[in-house]
């Protein structure tokens, strides 16, 4: 009886070359700081235990365990391990030709990454073919940071689910990403990527829009309108509304026209 044959088909992908440079791990003191500092490679930290910030192009991070964060080349950049939970981390830095085969946000959700920091480890064995055996982590590092992508996609499903079931309540942006188990920095780069717009600027756009609507289509009163889409007192919603169309709600009805 012969044997079967299975196939698996790969896509003929822009692959550039990768030099690792450097590993190390560290458990680090209390409130232990780098920077701020610029490399010439490419740097990413994993962390496996604690907690700490990590600064980068003006936005402060809360990184924690299973997350990571990516320092380009010629970045400044600042981390700091918490007081109370300082962080064990792990890194590997590295060069690249050409444009980095994957899209690295700043900090990136993959608590299945351990495993591949921690294989890392065994580069020590090597002599000659150390760089070898790193680069080839790094691809499957790269390989679950592509499938990893398919959560991301998930996670802002669901918040957009949240937002347009629950838009009329006192819904935050901190509170959607603590009910998402997501740092809110973090939330809203991996939001802004997908949406093309930060998280508090959809659910205004979403509110400003279900507000439109009760105004012109179902001829509901300013308070009504406010209630009905989140916010608690009339003058507040009145602000945010001509802010966002450029005339009061009183006056939708005939603004609205003008403008169509």
């Amino acid at each position: 009886m012969p044997h079967s044959q299975h196939n698996v088909l790969v896509s003929a992908g822009q692959i550039s070359q990768l030099v690792p440079v450097i590993f190390g791990y560290q458990d680090t003191p209390s409130s232990h700081y780098f920077g701020p500092t610029v490399r010439t490679h490419w740097l990413i930290h994993y962390i496996v235990a604690g907690k700490g910030i990590f600064r980068i192009d003006g936005t402060t991070y809360s990184v924690t365990e299973g997350m990571m964060f990516v320092i380009p080349p010629y970045v400044e950049a600042f981390y700091q391990a918490d007081e109370e939970q300082p962080w064990s981390y792990m890194w590997i830095g590295f060069n690249c030709s050409g444009d980095l085969p994957v899209k690295l946000e700043p900090v990136v959700l993959c608590p299945n990454a351990g495993h591949i920091f921690h294989s890392m480890k065994k580069c020590s064995e090597y002599k000659n073919g150390r760089t070898f055996f790193l680069c080839g982590k790094l691809w499957d590092l790269f390989a679950l940071i592509e499938e990893s992508d398919i959560t991301q996609k998930d996670l802002i499903g669901q918040s957009l689910q949240i937002i347009h079931a629950e838009y009329m309540t006192n819904l935050s942006i901190q509170g959607l990403a603590d009910r998402l188990s997501l740092d809110r920095s973090y939330f809203s780069s991996i939001f802004r990527r997908r949406m093309g717009m930060s998280p508090g600027r959809y659910l205004l756009k979403y509110r400003m829009e279900c507000a439109m609507e009760l105004l012109q289509k179902y001829k509901c009163s300013v308070t009504v309108t406010a209630n009905s889409v989140g916010y608690g007192d009339v003058y507040t919603f009145s602000k945010m509304f001509k802010r966002y169309y450029g005339f009061s709600p009183s006056n939708s009805t005939t603004k609205f026209k003008e403008v169509r």
